[in-house]
């Protein structure tokens, strides 16, 4: 069978650089891109329980048919499951089915299959290789790409974790077809992220095809998830570790998004929603500094909510809760909330020098908003 055509992005780092491959259809032909990697007998497929039933028979067929074993293992859909306990659960089902340090992790899912995963590949044996096969729109343009790994503590998201890149990416946009439409679009957030951080003419392209992003034709789908793969990855080839700064631009509107869902005990937002939520209020703070305009938060606003996503933040918050829960953000520093802020479309900046006040503010009119 001729496999599909496909669009490669490469993630350049050295003797860790890998491709990622985007198109429609390419998870039946998984053997093709797995063959130049010299992969271990032994694939460890983890998957969640929604996943697993649509898209494991297909992967563990592809799997076996290339001469290994394989073995899917599967955790409870959602936030909850990235934690210690799934961790050591998946590490003692490891252990029962023979893996040692020659066996290698599949993970099929979003992102909290992926940063789970990719945990339990970083740590299995000092460090097994693994491979992404993001099954969400959010894990592809995103958190599939750049090697973060890790699990939530109940007080602060991914706290614990490394950096452990994958050996191979394959994004199959087809699969996005059978995601509930909330998800597909909380993954648009994470899309509109990358235009407002670092390429205004792409956050244009995505006011313009808003439409086609929403019914999925794959003739916008797959140049936008290839270019967000694109920044992502060069993003990542400067700055792998956030050792100089740059890759903390990719956390825009995630200090915010992230207290909230400790706030909501993960339950009450998707991650993209949240990351929506985020954004808004982190162009709010910008406005409240004079770094920019109210004509950016209402075009970021704009497209945001032309995508289905949320931009006012409800009533019922505990809004001096959520600025303690910031102060546990990987970004703080001696207590100080560090924020990435946008200084016009396609620039954001670290900012440290916060009050507390400034922070209320911003989160008291996103309450109001517009």
């Amino acid at each position: 069978m001729t496999p599909p055509q496909a669009q490669e992005v490469r993630v350049l780092l050295g003797a860790r650089s890998y491709s990622i491959w985007i198109g429609s259809g390419l998870l039946e032909h998984l053997a093709q891109w797995l063959e130049p990697l010299q992969l271990g007998p032994l694939a460890v497929v983890i998957s969640d329980e929604n996943v697993a039933p649509r898209y494991g028979s297909q992967v563990l067929e592809a799997l076996c048919g290339s001469g290994r074993k394989a073995v899917m293992l599967t955790v409870p859909p959602g936030e909850p499951s990235k934690s210690p306990l799934w961790l050591q659960r998946l590490w003692e089902q490891m252990l029962r089915h023979g893996a040692d340090r020659t066996c290698f992790v599949v993970a099929l899912g979003g992102g909290v299959v992926g940063d789970l995963a990719g945990m339990a590949a970083a740590t299995w044996a000092r460090g097994v290789p693994w491979v992404q096969l993001p099954t969400t729109l959010l894990a592809q343009v995103d958190s599939s790409v750049g090697g973060k790994v890790g699990v939530n503590l109940p007080g602060a998201k991914n706290m614990v974790g490394a950096f452990w890149q994958p050996k191979l990416v394959v994004a199959d946009i087809q699969v996005l077809r059978s995601l509930p439409q909330r998800e597909y679009r909380a993954g648009l957030a994470e899309v509109v992220k990358y235009g407002v951080i670092l390429d205004e003419s792409f956050f244009a392209q995505l006011e313009q095809n808003a439409s086609g992003l929403l019914q999925l034709d794959p003739q916008v789908l797959i140049p936008t998830v290839a270019r967000c793969c694109e920044l992502k990855a060069w993003v990542v080839g400067q700055d792998e570790r956030e050792s100089s700064g740059l890759r903390a631009v990719l956390n825009y509107g995630h200090t915010f998004a992230h207290a909230l869902e400790s706030a909501t005990g993960y339950q009450r937002w998707l991650h993209g929603e949240a990351v929506s939520l985020g954004m808004n209020c982190a162009a709010l703070l910008a406005r409240e500094l004079g770094q920019v305009d109210q004509e950016f938060c209402l075009r970021q606003a704009r497209l945001l909510k032309q995508l289905g996503l949320p931009v006012q933040l409800p009533q019922d918050l505990d809004l001096e809760q959520l600025v303690q829960l910031m102060r546990h953000d990987k970004k703080a520093q001696a207590g100080r909330i560090r924020f990435v802020l946008p200084k016009r479309l396609g620039q954001v900046e670290l900012v440290a020098d916060v009050s507390q006040e400034q922070v209320l503010r911003a989160l008291q009119r996103a309450q109001q908003f517009p």
